[in-house]
C-alpha cells in the first residue's frame, strides 16, 4: 500500500517537476500526493472481527481477576501477506475486559515481548500506582499485578501501552483493547446491550503498509524542502482497519445497533456518518452517558477519544460507515498535511431481510453524569501546547508539575499555541468542557470526558474534578494523545494529594520509572 501510495505521488511529481523546480515544485508534489482515501476501492469481502469479551477468572473474594499476556505475533491482513504485530492474549488487538461499579478488579499482565512496555487503562480512575503510565514499566519476561476498585459510571474506555518515548510504536504494532464498564443506571437504560450482536465494538485504526504485507513505520515522506508543512504527527495511514479487520463488513439482525467507537490511531482525526446523511444518536462519551442523547450526521473523534452511537437500519438495506473528511482547524495547505481532506470507508453494514425489535430509544437516560458545579474562586491552571511542550517545557519523568487537591474541581485552561493538531488527555480524572474558543462546546465535546480535541488556536477550558485516591509519590500524567507528540515530549505530571499537604510535596520525584 505504502509503495504503490509513494510510486503514485512519483508520477505527480513528475507532471509538477515539469511546470517548476526546485522548492515549489517539491511543494507541490507532497500536497498533491497527500490527499488519501479509500472510497471506491473497498469491496467488504472480509467478516468484521469481534474482539474476545475476555471472561474473569471467578475467585471466592469476589475479585475478578483478568489475566493478559503480551507477546509478538503474526496476522493477516491485506491477502496473502503476512504482518508482524503484537497483541495481548493473540497476535494483534487485545480482549474486551468488562467490569462494573463496585468491582474489584486484579489484573495479571505478562509481557512476553522482546522490550519492556505499560498498560495504560486510558478513562478509568485508579490509584496512580496502578495506571499504568510510563513509571509502571513492565520489563520483557516480567509480570505486573495491578488490582483497584471500579469506583465510576457507567462508560468505554480502553488500554494500550504508554512507554515514554515510544508509546506510539508501541499501539501501532497493535497492542490496544476495549473496557466495558456497567452500573445500574446503564442496566435501565434501554439501550442494545448484547455484546457482538447489537452492542458492537468498533476499533478504527489506520496504517502504512510494505509491500510485502509488514507494518511501515515511517512519519514523513517528505524532503527537507517541504518539512516546513508537515506536521511531524507521526504515521498518517492509507489502510483503514477496524477492529483488525481489513475490507470488513458486518451482518445486522436487529433493528437498532449500539457503536461503542474507539479511535485507536496514533494521529489520524476521523469525521464519522454515512453516505446517505442518515442520522444516528450519540448516548455517550469518554466518561460516561449522556442525559439526553443527541441526533447527529457526524462525530468527529480525535485519537484517544470514544463513542458511543446508537444507529437504526432498514431490513435488507446495506449502508456503509465513513470518515468523511474531518474539520481539523489547522487552515489551509496544513490541513491535507494533517489528514483534513481525507476520505475512507470503515465498514460496511449489511441488513437482515427481516429485523428484530428494538426497544425505542430514550428520550432521557437517567443517572446519566450531570455536569459539575464550579466552585467559586476555582484553582485555575493554564496549559499551552506549542512544538511537542508544553508551558515551554518538554516532559521530564522526574520532575512534578502540577500538585492537585484530591477531590477538588479546577478550571483548567488548555491552549493550542500552534498551527499543529492536538488532542488534549488527562489520566485519573473526568472533566466537562465548559467552551470552546468562546463558544459553547458542540454535541460530541460536551458530556464526561478524559479526552478533548483542541479545534482552534485559543482557549478550551475544562472543569476537572479529581478523585479522592491520594499518593505524593506516584503521578498520573496529561499529554497530547496524538502518539508523536508524546513521545517527543509533549506531557507533564501531576500528584493527588491530601487537602492542605500540597506544600509539603517534593516537585521532584526519586526515579524516572518504577519497573516490574
Amino acid at each position: 500500500m505504502a509503495g504503490l501510495r509513494r510510486r503514485a505521488v512519483l508520477g505527480i511529481g513528475g507532471a509538477a517537476l515539469l511546470g517548476g523546480s526546485g522548492w515549489g515544485a517539491n511543494w507541490l508534489v507532497a500536497y498533491t500526493g497527500h490527499q488519501r482515501g479509500n472510497v471506491g476501492s473497498l469491496e467488504f469481502r472480509n467478516r468484521l472481527r469481534i474482539p474476545e469479551l475476555l471472561a474473569p477468572k471467578a475467585r471466592s473474594d469476589g475479585t475478578k481477576r483478568f489475566h493478559l499476556e503480551l507477546a509478538p505475533g503474526e496476522s493477516e491482513f491485506l491477502p496473502g501477506r503476512k504482518t508482524g504485530t503484537w497483541g495481548a492474549n493473540g497476535p494483534y488487538l487485545a480482549p474486551t475486559l468488562r467490569a462494573r461499579d463496585g468491582d474489584e478488579v486484579a489484573v495479571t499482565v505478562r509481557n512476553k515481548l522482546p522490550e519492556a512496555t505499560t498498560l495504560h487503562w486510558h478513562g478509568m480512575h485508579l490509584p496512580a500506582r496502578a495506571d499504568g503510565g510510563p513509571h509502571q514499566m513492565i520489563a520483557a519476561g516480567a509480570t505486573w499485578r495491578p488490582r483497584w476498585t471500579v469506583h465510576q459510571p457507567a462508560s468505554t474506555l480502553w488500554y494500550h501501552p504508554h512507554p515514554h518515548g515510544s508509546t506510539g510504536p508501541h499501539v501501532y504494532r497493535g497492542l490496544a483493547g476495549m473496557i466495558i464498564l456497567d452500573d445500574a443506571h446503564s442496566d435501565a437504560a434501554g439501550l442494545p446491550g448484547e455484546y457482538g450482536v447489537d452492542d458492537l465494538p468498533l476499533v478504527l485504526q489506520d496504517k502504512n503498509f510494505h509491500d510485502d504485507g509488514s507494518l511501515d513505520f515511517t512519519e514523513s515522506t517528505f524532503s527537507d524542502d517541504v518539512a516546513a508543512v508537515d506536521d511531524r504527527r507521526g504515521v498518517l495511514g492509507d489502510t483503514i482497519l477496524v477492529n483488525g479487520t481489513y475490507d470488513p463488513y458486518h451482518e445486522v439482525t436487529t433493528e437498532r445497533v449500539r457503536l461503542r467507537l474507539l479511535n485507536g490511531s496514533n494521529a489520524r482525526v476521523y469525521s464519522v456518518g454515512f453516505p446517505d446523511d442518515r442520522s444516528f444518536h450519540l448516548v455517550a462519551v469518554d466518561n460516561g452517558l449522556l442525559a439526553r442523547p443527541q441526533e447527529l450526521p457526524r462525530l468527529r473523534l480525535a485519537p484517544g477519544e470514544r463513542a458511543e452511537v446508537v444507529v437504526a437500519f432498514t431490513a435488507g438495506e446495506e449502508v456503509v460507515l465513513r470518515s468523511f473528511a474531518p474539520e481539523l482547524g489547522v487552515g489551509f495547505p496544513a490541513s491535507r498535511f494533517m489528514g483534513g481532506d481525507d476520505t475512507f470507508d470503515l465498514v460496511q453494514f449489511r441488513a437482515a431481510g427481516k429485523l428484530k425489535s428494538s426497544p425505542g430509544l430514550p428520550a432521557r437516560i437517567a443517572g446519566a453524569p450531570r455536569a459539575v458545579d464550579v466552585p467559586e474562586g476555582a484553582r485555575r491552571r493554564r496549559f499551552e501546547l506549542v512544538a511537542d511542550q508544553i508551558n515551554g517545557r518538554p516532559a521530564d519523568m522526574r520532575r512534578v508539575d502540577e500538585v492537585v487537591p484530591a477531590g477538588a474541581t479546577e478550571i483548567w485552561e488548555i491552549e493550542r499555541g500552534d498551527g499543529r493538531v492536538h488532542a488534549f488527555h488527562l489520566h485519573g480524572a473526568t472533566f466537562h468542557v465548559l467552551d470552546v474558543l468562546g463558544e459553547k462546546p458542540p454535541p460530541e465535546m460536551r458530556g464526561p470526558k478524559d479526552t478533548v480535541y483542541l479545534p482552534g488556536t485559543g482557549l478550551v477550558r475544562l472543569a476537572v474534578t479529581f478523585d479522592t485516591l491520594t499518593d505524593p509519590e506516584h503521578p498520573y500524567m496529561y499529554h497530547c494523545h496524538v502518539l508523536r507528540h508524546e513521545d517527543n515530549g509533549m506531557m507533564g505530571q501531576f500528584l493527588v494529594v491530601e487537602p492542605g499537604t500540597e506544600k509539603q510535596v517534593s516537585r521532584t520525584l526519586k526515579s524516572a520509572h518504577a519497573g516490574h
